[in-house]
């Protein structure tokens, strides 16, 4: 289904010059024409994407993919000649922005996956917004990455091939789905497992996965133990966890002796939820994607390296344009309600120094203090040594992982310099996805409850939010460009 996108506000209009010739007596007067050059080869405009949630019939919701040219005049637009798509809780460009995946959860734990691209068509020179004839089912997924050009989603789960214990718990294995871009396809990997990854007994899952000096950074963040590790050595007495070789003196109280929770907090029988170290962490280091040979550097100066939203481990590695890769901690640790796993650490951020593969001693912010004691969700690079950070309106210790960032900063990593955005809504209610970076400015989606969805251009140095391209619809997930 197809809808058009049209201005619904013109703010252009008709200017109309007159000149006057005047008379001359002669020829020497007369004015020469000056010479114009010819006009070269001009730029091809760029197709931006905007993916949309619209109201339909009753309560439902459709999501569109609508093409635009230009982000950066105010207007708002009506739900347009866009695609419609089978929705996605992450949007990503790959293959040097030929190819749009969205990746969604599904029913029974998976994730489907669908690309899109710019198909040659008779009527416009820059293509048709595509859908790709592949579509795929692979395993759900809490974090992803992209090699090369290649997207990698990850989580983890019980190992299907690994023999069960007495107690018939298999160990947990990190999930892992390939989706090629160019050669539209999907494989999966299971193999490595996620048991006792840091010499504590607990299992591990992966954040983000970063490319770096032709090796794979990821954050590695302790999940507690699983039924396979708790039950290693344990002892029972009737329905009282008594010890086992991993629990620590004192957290024997930990270990759950019956199914309770919901969703993303749900446990199990016989199961550690959360790590009983929370003060430390830990960055793997691959050899390649497919995660071989890891080398696990730590610190003891920031928490795990992880935002959170339910389900999901939002990425906290990532490079600056000097090629130095800066690790930040929001301490989520802080929203544990038992002390035993709560974090002492305040949000903070470290650096790993380009051509070394070790935290830098010299290097340490405390965030908490540079924000007001406001926890984050998100950080997202942008150009030079600058971070977009996606700020909550309050501290973590008040916090669960069932809520959304609705604050803005920048943070400058090399000189530690701190900008508030301003110009935003004072009721934000989300921010839809990573920012799209042009000329000195920042765009990202927000939403809020006094008005419509709206792209706001963020000045890089003032901070300063701009209000530009506004949709009639309910949400933008995601903003971002696709070239043929």
């Amino acid at each position: 289904m197809r809808y058009h996108l049209i201005p619904s506000l013109g703010l252009s209009g008709l200017a109309l010059c007159v000149g006057l010739l005047a008379s001359c007596s002669s020829k020497n007067d007369t004015p020469q024409p000056t010479p114009q050059p010819k006009p070269g080869p001009q730029p091809a405009a760029k197709n931006y994407v905007l993916a949309v949630n619209a109201s339909a019939s009753g309560n439902q919701s459709t999501t569109l993919l609508l093409k635009l040219t230009d982000i950066s005049s105010p207007r708002t637009l009506s739900v347009a000649e866009g695609l419609q798509t089978d929705g996605g809780t992450e949007y990503v460009y790959l293959n040097d922005h030929r190819y749009l995946y969205s990746i969604a959860y599904r029913q029974a734990g998976k994730t489907a996956t669908f690309s899109y691209t710019l198909a040659a068509d008779a009527l416009s020179a820059d293509g048709v917004l595509t859908k790709r004839s592949k579509s795929f089912e692979g395993n759900r997924f809490t974090s992803f990455g992209i090699v090369g050009n290649t997207l990698i989603t990850s989580s983890t789960g019980q190992s299907p091939q690994s023999t069960p214990d007495a107690a018939g718990y298999r160990p947990m294995s990190f999930l892992l789905t390939y989706l090629d871009a160019e050669a539209e396809t999907q494989t999966q990997y299971n193999q490595l497992t996620a048991e006792n990854f840091l010499g504590t007994g607990e299992f591990v899952t992966l954040c983000g996965l970063q490319p770096h000096e032709g090796k794979l950074y990821a954050g590695i963040i302790p999940m507690g133990l699983s039924q396979y590790g708790a039950n290693i050595d344990a002892q029972w007495q009737g329905n009282s966890y008594r010890s086992g070789k991993w629990v620590k003196k004192g957290n024997e109280d930990l270990v759950k002796t019956q199914n309770g929770g919901a969703q993303s907090s749900a446990y199990k029988r016989g199961e550690l939820q959360w790590t009983q170290y929370p003060d430390s962490c830990h960055v793997a280091i691959f050899a390649d994607s497919r995660l071989s040979s890891p080398k696990v550097i730590k610190t003891d100066r920031i928490s795990y390296p992880a935002g959170r939203f339910k389900s999901q481990y939002y990425q906290m590695i990532w490079p600056d344009a000097s090629g130095d890769l800066y690790v930040f901690s929001p301490s989520f640790a802080k929203t544990m309600t038992d002390a035993r796993q709560r974090t002492k650490l305040p949000a903070g951020v470290m650096r790993i120094r380009k051509g070394t593969e070790a935290f830098d001693a010299s290097y340490y912010y405390n965030l908490d203090q540079l924000s007001g004691d406001r926890g984050f969700q998100h950080v997202f690079p942008l150009s030079g040594d600058a971070f977009l950070i996606y700020l909550y309106d309050q501290s973590f210790a008040k916090l669960t992982n069932q809520q959304l960032a609705s604050q803005l900063a920048i943070f400058h990593a090399q000189t530690g310099r701190w900008v508030n955005v301003t110009g935003l809504p004072q009721d934000v209610t989300e921010f839809g996805g990573r920012p799209l970076v042009e000329q000195g400015l920042a765009y990202v989606p927000v939403m809020s409850k006094s008005q419509r969805p709206a792209l706001y251009s963020i000045d890089l140095t003032t901070g300063a939010a701009t209000r530009r391209v506004e949709v009639e619809a309910t949400r933008i997930s995601s903003v971002g460009y696709l070239q043929r």
